[in-house]
């Protein structure tokens, strides 16, 4: 792992993929947010070496580098996830090639379904908490301790400082936010009824498929996370409805432009 990161990194580098100040995953239906980057450099998965291909529809597959107001970002237009085959270890491979260009803090972006009463489709959750419920673990195996140690703190998985600053431009630009615990599950099923009553028994606000492994690794690095996820379903007693993902993705769109406008904000902004 460790030498097929560093190859990944020094053939990005030689790419002119160089000193990013942050790290974005661009998750279902919120690839709005590339129309605000000037973009330096765009290059397909496909010929990035080592990377895994995305294969969710919807998931463009591009890694991107350019900027948003002055500040440097790299961003992930597609994701990878334990459902397409992937070990976690593959999954999470992208967030070890981050933390080697020299990004510290990572925006990570989901769809995901609201299992809290007081949630409606389209609400924009900060994530300040998460459960993992997939069976596998990123960090399962032996530990690259070039990577960080074997057993990792995890009393803060999402920033504090980063979800206070988010929260005041939000109150700023006038765009209600919630704030909750995601728990993450394998999928690519979305849940049944008394699946969604156990997540909410369990202690999280919303439920999805993604973004856990990533912070767990991110964690592993020393890395700073903001986790933000757009409410397109309902997974509330009787209230569960029929989902599919081309609704998941036309719900999330309509949240974007928000989203976009937070991030921008949010990027310009923040000073670790």
């Amino acid at each position: 792992m460790w030498d097929k990161v560093q190859e990944t990194v020094s053939y990005l580098k030689e790419k002119g993929f160089i000193n990013p100040d942050f790290g974005i995953i661009l998750g279902t239906g919120l690839g709005s947010l590339v129309d605000d980057i000037t973009i330096e450099f765009i290059i397909p998965y496909t010929e990035i070496p080592n990377f895994p291909v995305s294969t969710v529809k919807g998931h463009s597959g591009n890694l991107i580098f350019g900027t948003i107001k002055d500040k440097k970002i790299i961003a992930m237009q597609g994701r990878f996830h334990f459902y397409e085959g992937w070990s976690l270890q593959e999954a999470t491979f992208p967030i070890r090639v981050f933390k080697y260009l020299g990004v510290e803090n990572l925006i990570v972006s989901n769809a995901s379904g609201g299992v809290n009463p007081q949630f409606k489709v389209g609400d924009i959750m900060l994530i300040n908490d998460h459960i993992n419920m997939i069976p596998d673990h990123p960090l399962r195996g032996k530990n690259e301790e070039r990577f960080g140690s074997r057993f990792v703190d995890m009393h803060e998985p999402y920033s504090l400082k980063m979800i206070s600053k988010f929260k005041e431009i939000a109150k700023q630009q006038n765009i209600g936010i919630q704030e909750g615990v995601y728990l993450s599950l394998s999928g690519p099923t979305f849940e049944t009824p008394a699946e969604y009553k156990m997540v909410r028994i369990m202690g999280a606000d919303a439920v999805g498929m993604s973004t856990v492994p990533e912070v767990i690794v991110a964690k592993h690095m020393g890395m700073h996370c903001l986790g933000i996820s757009v409410i397109t379903d309902l997974g509330i007693e009787g209230k569960v409805e029929e989902v599919s993902h081309e609704a998941v993705q036309l719900a999330a769109k309509g949240t974007g432009k928000y989203i976009s406008l937070l991030v921008q904000q949010f990027v310009d902004e923040y000073n670790a």
